[in-house]
């Protein structure tokens, strides 16, 4: 084990926007960054080798690649603090360790997140990963909070740019934070809300999640399931290709510093639909 590492260090720069999904290709991911794009999150809880990113870097100058998120119940911190190691030896400053506690109905392991969480974080300390290299998946005011004292700060998923204001209100000026938010291409509200509930379903059973909608105003009503349309135009963004950067920025008004943009379609038109939203969002 190392000492332990200083706090100190500069504040991410992912540029204002990435893009978010899983099973990137390295193909993928250079025609990502020649779009503008500062990043791309891979999500999934990826198993703690993290094998699948130097490929990434390698194809890329400066694009960054981070991890929403290693799940901290299936990936040990040893393994994954070798990993960021390793990867950060290659390719310096360009690797983005995000971490969380996952979902209490998704493993039997799962007793006290907080502690969980903290004790993670005290080990990747004690195997020397950076805390300006790495974030939090963080939803609630105390994740919030422990994001910012033990990390770069947060990276919420599913949210709304009014979380986000208030996640920068808990967070302070100096953390990063990083709030994920999904689109549809379609000015089809119909089309858009049926894609975004066949995305959102497995959310709308999991207690984190709803826990987090009812504090942003839901109710219970509009919360079960398929999801009530106030709900759905919330968390996903859809219409003309101005309308959904608008919302996007959105988050970027509320204090956010990086937006990671997860498109709802298929991986063959993953890379048409963020060359459509480029220009609009300042990137082409």
């Amino acid at each position: 084990m190392t000492e332990k590492p200083s706090t100190a260090g500069p504040k991410p720069d992912l540029g204002r926007f990435g893009s978010f999904g899983r099973g990137v290709t390295p193909a993928q991911a250079a025609e990502i960054e020649a779009l503008g794009y500062g990043a791309v999150w891979v999500g999934g809880s990826p198993p703690a080798e993290l094998e699948w990113v130097e490929p990434i870097l390698e194809a890329t100058t400066t694009l960054q690649v981070a991890t929403g998120i290693v799940n901290i119940w299936a990936a040990a911190p040893g393994p994954v603090a070798e990993s960021f190691h390793r990867i950060e030896s290659a390719y310096p400053g360009r690797f983005l360790l995000g971490i969380g506690v996952g979902h209490r109905e998704a493993t039997s392991e799962y007793r006290k997140p907080m502690d969980a969480l903290t004790d993670y974080l005290d080990k990747l300390d004690s195997y020397g990963v950076p805390r300006h290299r790495r974030v939090v998946a963080a939803l609630g005011p105390r994740v919030l909070r422990l994001s910012a004292e033990r990390s770069a700060g947060a990276h919420p998923y599913l949210t709304t740019p009014e979380h986000t204001a208030g996640a920068r209100e808990i967070l302070g000026p100096e953390a990063f934070l990083a709030p994920e938010h999904k689109v549809v291409l379609t000015t089809d509200a119909q089309q858009a809300r049926a894609v975004g509930r066949e995305a959102l379903d497995i959310y709308l059973g999991l207690t984190n999640y709803l826990n987090n909608f009812k504090r942003l105003g839901f109710t219970e009503a509009e919360l079960a399931r398929p999801g009530a349309d106030r709900f759905i135009d919330a968390v996903v963004a859809y219409g003309t290709v101005d309308a959904i950067a608008a919302r996007l920025k959105e988050h970027l008004d509320a204090g956010a510093d990086h937006v990671p943009v997860q498109v709802l379609t298929t991986p063959d038109k993953l890379v048409p639909a963020l060359a459509e939203l480029a220009g609009p969002l300042g990137l082409a």
